[in-house]
């Protein structure tokens, strides 16, 4: 074989097995699926020190509350929100301008990228809010330090904006599955509330990145999902509507609760406290309140497992869940760092089990036991809360792997969305806040006709009109196009400034001509039922400033004009 021949097969072969884009995102997916999972467990190993070196106790922040004296348990959250504030307060001085530190704003509406420095010393302060009892998920942080990770990933391979939001993505779902042990529902989390679709395009490598994020926490010992679910029962009959009701009142609850945490965001915004004062008085609320119920540190897990597998008075759930709401509230709403999913699930499934309590005092013998009702109840509450019922369903079902649950999950998760959407449009995340407007804007532009920005068509002349006429127009209205009708009022075409240009320029002598041998019939016209999009697109295409309106295709009658700067106008009022 010749050399010639074997250059040939080498590119050959090289063209054949070089991989593609989509293959090398996939690989990418990988690696930040892994780093995302370390990242996650640093901060979590990160806490677990910090809570011994302050404590001297290790195991859950509720089991460290319950050891001590009352006294430090009001005492720890107020300093560690003092420290987290003041971190706070730190990280603010390197945040960059045009950048998000928030990873959801860094995917959704940014380039991807999310700032190291300003992003570690976040975490750290969550970290010390976390650690010290504050009432808010340690998961949000996780999730964002993972993020970040991918973000600076993917800047070190000079990654273009497109890709590295992708990749920042792909990170954000390793963190979410890190911490749930949900592959399936960490990439629909992103899918369906960051980015706001399910394509194949994105939806692969966020499944790549979730199960080798879910791999890795697997392989390393110690590492158990935070739910312990029972097994569910069966449910048939009519007990499938007490479920719907269920998330009827999900759907119902969970509105207020997102507005709960707003109205102590406004509260804590209104007081005018310094940074580090602020989050200590959040603090401080919460170790008042858990003097008497030290149910209401960290996350919730460890409640949340216990209301699973063992029977509580119906008064003691109805007084541990208010309580958590009021610091949940107060922890946020100082501006403590930290994410409120997990104390979503631990109201969804304290209400559900306060339901399933009820309706099992009412037909002991043909309801399910209350905890059904308290797993069911997580999903209805997290779909009410986010707006994502199926991310809600999915992450459930994989908690559980029952599928005794997925029925009764479905309906509940379906019913809490649609009231909770008809109560308040806004889920707990701007993120998606900011798409649904967009979207209505899109919606309104696109439905939206030229109609209502017509004006009076001058200069008109008729088709018969002398080359003086004409003249005059152009040197009485500073157009580009005068245009030309008959004695209907029907528009037949356009006389340009450049052809009385060039006419001015004959040689003396010359006939004069008429408008009507002038004009210029091709021209494009709008009609009053013409969409903003598409007479953007005309305009964009004709290069005009203005363009004439007929009433219809057949009915060339000339309403009047529109132009492009009242058009570029309305289309900008209409987007924000």
């Amino acid at each position: 074989m010749t050399a010639s021949r074997l250059t040939r097969l080498r590119l050959r072969l090289s063209e054949r097995f070089r991989p593609s884009e989509v293959h090398t995102m996939l690989i990418w997916a990988a690696l930040v699926g892994f780093v995302g999972a370390l990242a996650t467990i640093a901060f979590r190993e990160a806490i677990h020190g910090l809570e011994w070196l302050a404590t001297r106790h290790s195991g859950g922040l509720v089991e460290i509350a319950e050891i001590l004296p009352w006294y430090l348990r009001i005492v720890f959250p107020a300093v560690g929100g003092v420290v987290a504030g003041l971190l706070l307060q730190l990280s603010r001085r390197w945040a960059y301008k045009g950048v998000s530190s928030d990873y959801m704003e860094a995917i959704s509406i940014s380039d991807g990228r999310i700032p190291v420095r300003q992003a570690l010393v976040r975490s750290t302060s969550s970290l010390f809010s976390v650690a010290s009892g504050g009432s808010i998920g340690r998961e949000g942080s996780m999730v964002h330090l993972a993020a970040m990770c991918a973000s600076l990933t993917g800047r070190i391979a000079r990654f273009g904006p497109a890709r590295l939001r992708l990749l920042v993505a792909c990170g954000a779902a390793a963190g979410i599955t890190s911490a749930y042990s949900a592959p399936i529902g960490g990439a629909l989390f992103v899918s369906e509330i960051v980015l706001g679709s399910i394509a194949m395009e994105s939806f692969g490598p966020l499944v790549v990145a979730s199960v080798v994020a879910n791999i890795t926490m697997r392989e390393l010992t110690g590492y158990a999902p935070p739910y312990q679910m029972p097994p569910f029962p069966s449910v048939v009959g009519p007990e499938v509507l007490i479920f719907v009701a269920l998330g009827l009142l999900a759907g119902a609850a969970a509105p207020q609760f997102m507005r709960a945490l707003q109205l102590a965001k406004a509260g804590f915004g209104r007081l005018g406290l310094p940074l580090p004062l602020r989050l200590g008085l959040g603090g401080l609320i919460v170790g008042l309140i858990s003097a008497r119920v030290p149910e209401v540190w960290g996350n919730g897990y460890s409640v949340v497992n216990s209301l699973l597998h063992h029977d509580w008075l119906w008064s003691m759930v109805l007084l541990v869940l208010v309580c958590k709401i009021v610091t949940t509230a107060s922890t946020t709403g100082s501006g403590a760092i930290g994410g409120v999913f997990t104390p979503t699930l631990f109201v969804g499934a304290s209400l559900g089990l306060l339901f399933g309590q009820g309706v099992h005092a009412l037909w002991p013998q043909a309801t399910s036991m209350p905890f059904a009702y308290a797993i069911v109840g997580m999903g209805a509450f997290l779909a009410g809360a986010t707006h994502a019922p199926l991310m809600a369903i999915l992450m459930i079902f994989e908690m559980t792997l029952s599928y005794q649950v997925v029925l009764p999950l479905m309906l509940a998760c379906v019913a809490a969305y649609f009231v909770a959407r008809a109560v308040r449009e806004e889920s707990m995340y701007e993120v998606t806040i900011h798409r649904n407007k967009e979207e209505r804007a899109l919606a309104r532009w696109r439905g939206l006709q030229i109609s209502e920005l017509i004006k009076p068509a001058v200069p008109t002349v008729p088709v018969g009109a002398g080359f003086d006429q004409v003249e005059r127009a152009f040197l009485e209205h500073p157009v580009r196009y005068v245009y030309v009708v008959d004695e209907a009022g029907r528009f037949g075409g356009v006389v340009s400034l450049h052809e009385i240009k060039q006419r001015l320029l004959a040689p003396e002598g010359a006939p004069s001509p008429t408008a009507g041998e002038l004009m210029r019939s091709e021209f494009a016209v709008l009609t009053p039922d013409t969409a903003l999009g598409d007479a953007l697109q005309m305009f964009l295409t004709q290069g005009a400033e203005r363009l004439p309106v007929v009433r219809s295709a057949a009915d060339r009658q000339l309403l009047g004009v529109v132009s492009k700067s009242d058009l570029l106008l309305e289309i900008q009022s209409l987007t924000g």
